[in-house]
């Protein structure tokens, strides 16, 4: 029986499948055919990128905005990981990368965390795509897979040490984690913005490194939500391929998302796509067809962080496939309920106080002067 809330179960077909969408928005301000395009697919959060962070007082209120416009509170989220892929670098003293913070020890990944969560609320936002669990061992650190600075450590026990510190810290501070990127592309020898990985370590591999920072997390219930990355794992059992015969990436596969991640590790929280404009998905599957193989392997927030053009037609996509019956509305439910779990848990934005930025940006220089960063 679902128990799923009233406010939810009473939505039209057409809003229930909106909120399985966090989406990205072309710029600073909520303009007309950005406002145009949330009212009409009502999404259930928004992805934030350095193009809609240059100035914070536009960032708090462009997310203002959006919590007035959209039916729930949305998913406000952005990757803050630090090093190489800070968001907020226009607003705030550049982030250390998560290499060097892990490199210091742990109550530098605490602090770091602690900042993060302040001032990301202090913008408005509630969730940080973050930390990466991936794991990046010495034997892969020759693989040009973009990750090697934003992994926390070489070995599966540091990393699954220190991405708990910085977890619960974060989610101390009134901001929701997500893990990433499930299940585990530190052995990736490309980046899955550009083509299609495959991770060619044999399954115990896989299981004994990249897995188990997930399991510990999971036993814990520290893990509200997950990202699956776009990657093959040829060696793995788990595999699938497409009618045509190609591998089926991790994030489109059923026996990952629903056999590996919940049925076998036990996860309940929301599983979320890592962006499906990415050259792995787009180029093999179209975009429409990608949101509905990513709801039937099980998933429930679909990210489409770049062309409006792409969000129009990946919900087109997915209307299309409910109404001729391939994807059923027990099926939109089934979701939703793990989305309301996961919209329980959003705080509130603090108080916006931009002396309080400007410390946090001196405690920033003051962590990587102490990290020598």
């Amino acid at each position: 029986m679902s128990n799923l809330p009233e406010k939810y179960l009473s939505l039209p077909v057409e809003k229930k499948v909106g909120q399985m969408f966090v989406i990205g928005l072309p710029g600073e301000e909520l303009d007309e055919s950005t406002y145009g395009l949330i009212s009409n697919l009502s999404p259930g959060g928004v992805c934030f990128f350095a193009r809609n962070t240059r100035n914070a007082s536009k960032t708090r209120m462009l997310i203002e905005s959006l919590r007035d416009a959209l039916l729930f509170e949305p998913v406000l989220c952005l990757d803050q990981e630090g090093g190489l892929v800070d968001r907020l670098r226009r607003i705030l003293e550049p982030m250390p990368s998560a290499k060097e913070v892990g490199a210091a020890g742990i109550e530098k990944v605490t602090e770091l965390a602690r900042i993060t969560a302040e001032a990301v609320r202090i913008l408005g936002f509630n969730t940080n795509l973050a930390p990466v669990v991936d794991v990046i061992t010495p034997a892969r650190e020759r693989f040009n897979n973009g990750l090697h600075s934003r992994a926390f450590g070489s070995t599966t026990d540091g990393v699954a040490r220190l991405t708990k510190a910085y977890l619960t810290e974060l989610q101390s501070g009134g901001v929701v984690g997500c893990l990433k990127h499930f299940p585990g592309i530190g052995a990736c020898e490309v980046d899955s913005h550009d083509e299609l990985p495959e991770v060619s370590i044999d399954e115990s591999e896989l299981r004994s490194v990249d897995l188990t920072p997930y399991q510990r997390h999971f036993e814990e219930e520290l893990a509200h939500a997950v990202m699956t990355g776009h990657a093959a794992f040829p060696e793995a059992s788990f595999q699938e391929k497409d009618e045509e015969g190609r591998f089926l990436p991790a994030s489109l596969s059923r026996n990952v998302v629903t056999g590996l991640l919940r049925d076998e590790l036990g996860f309940k929280g929301a599983s979320l796509t890592d962006d499906l404009e990415m050259g792995a998905v787009m180029r093999n599957y179209g975009i429409g067809e990608a949101c509905v193989l990513s709801i039937e392997a099980g998933h429930d927030l679909l990210l489409i962080c770049n062309s409006p053009e792409a969000v129009e037609l990946g919900y087109r996509g997915v209307m299309e496939a409910v109404i001729n019956g391939r994807i059923s509305e027990d099926r939109l439910n089934v979701s939703l309920e793990r989305i309301a779990g996961l919209r329980s848990l959003l705080q509130p934005p603090l108080d916006y106080d931009t002396e309080r930025l400007e410390e946090l940006s001196e405690e920033i220089r003051e962590l990587k002067e102490r990290i020598g960063g």
